[in-house]
This record gives C-alpha cells, structure tokens and sequence, in this order.
C-alpha cells in the first residue's frame, strides 16, 4: 500500500511533500522524530525566553514580531520545496517562531498576568492527551474524518487571510478578534481542529517510519512545530478573550 495514500491538514504532512521516498538503510526513526523534535523546541523555548525578558526591560518588540513571522514563513516555504535543507531550515524555524512566541507572550503577560504560562500548559495537556487517543485507537481516523478536518483547516485559514486583508483596509473584523458569542466559539473550534490535526500528524509520521530518508525527520518536525504553535496560539487567543469577557 503506498506510504502517501494519507490525508492530511497539515502543510508538512501533504503527498506531494512526501511523494516519492521509498524504503532505504538510512531511513527515519520514531526515535529520531522525538529526538529532534526536543531539540528544536529548546530553541524555540531559547529565542521566546530572550524576547519575553526584552519587552519586560522596556524595548519595543514589535519589529521582533515582524520579522520573526516573516523568517518562519520563508523558512516554511523551503522547507516544503527543499526537504534536504529541512536539517538547517527546520531548527531556524524554531528560532524565528521562538522570536515571534516571544513577543505575543510577553505582551499578553503584561495585560493579563499568567496567561502565556496557563497557554503552554493546556497546550502541553492537549499534546499528550491526543497522544493516548491516537496510541490506543480512540479515535478512528477515517477518510471522512480526515476530509472534514481538511475542509475545516481551508475554512480557519480563509476566514483569518479575509479578517487579515481587512484590517490592512482599516476594517474592523471584531466578529473574529473580538469578544463576542461568535468570537469565542471561533477560536474554540479552532483550538479544537488544530487538536485533531494532531492526530491526523502522528498517523502520517507513523505511515513514513523506516520508508523515507532520514532527513525527513526534519521535515516531521517541523510538521509538529507547525500544529503545536498554532495550537498554543489558538489557546492564547481564547484565553484572552474568556478573561475579558468574564
């Protein structure tokens, strides 16, 4: 059976990324994934914690946030294109989204104290959560699940580009970003596709052990980073929002 008959949401995991890759000596690990997986969230961990204690000393992190966004997405970009460069782009990555991380943190800290740590938390919690489901065959990832998460991520993804050109317009799209009924139950969904999507990662990292080349591991990784980040963003939105609110 072939190794890309997967669906999935994320950019990382899709055929045409892993299309091609076929059995060799030098091949990925399980144990590989972890490792590098670990590694790379140091740095992220590294370069967020250097930004968090610039915006608590006073500096403007703003162009921090800027242009760490702006590095992940070309980094990304490579990624995709150019596996075999994922062993330098994957760890730049983490850098790039650590500055980024560090920024939104350290400024949701400042309005709302312990947010960020209560984000990481519940991402953490989540992480492993969706682990056992996936482990013990909870929950069935079928062809129908998989196309619904799909058609779910394209639909998150279209409303946030809309929101997004419409500021650049000086549009308000406080139906998104504020606190609203709608508001809220937009980020919980969203919180809770990018949790499934979780699953739907470990199935494809599972399809590629011992079939593809070992710098795919990178390319692994950085799928997960991918899923985590957005989770933990979503989180932190929501979050924010509750405490507003409430």
């Amino acid at each position: 059976m072939s190794i890309t008959r997967y669906k999935t949401s994320n950019p990382a995991f899709t055929p045409l990324i892993w299309k091609g890759y076929s059995y060799s000596s030098n091949r990925m690990t399980l144990r590989g994934v972890i490792l590098k997986t670990f590694f790379c969230l140091v740095i992220l961990s590294a370069s967020t914690c250097y930004v968090w204690d610039l915006v608590h000393q006073g500096v403007d992190a703003k162009w921090y946030i800027y242009l760490g966004l702006l590095a992940a997405i070309i980094l990304s970009i490579l990624t995709s294109y150019i596996h075999k460069w994922a062993v330098i782009t994957t760890p730049l990555y983490a850098l790039a989204k650590g500055v980024f991380l560090g920024g939104i943190s350290a400024y949701a800290e400042l309005k709302f104290e312990g947010i960020p740590m209560r984000s990481v938390g519940v991402t953490i919690i989540v992480f492993f959560v969706m682990l056992v489901l996936y482990r013990f065959r909870i929950v069935m990832l079928t062809r129908k699940f998989r196309s619904v998460i799909i058609g779910a991520i394209i639909s998150i993804t279209a409303i946030y580009l809309i929101s997004w050109i419409l500021n650049l317009f000086g549009i308000s799209a406080s139906i998104i970003y504020g606190t609203s009924n709608f508001s809220i139950l937009f980020n919980i969904i969203a919180a809770c596709i990018a949790s499934l999507v979780l699953l739907i990662d470990f199935d494809f990292i599972e399809g590629k052990i011992n079939h593809v080349p070992k710098y795919m591991e990178w390319v692994a990784t950085w799928g997960l980073l991918v899923t985590l980040i957005w989770l933990y963003i979503e989180i932190l939105r929501l979050l924010k929002k509750l405490i507003i609110r409430f």
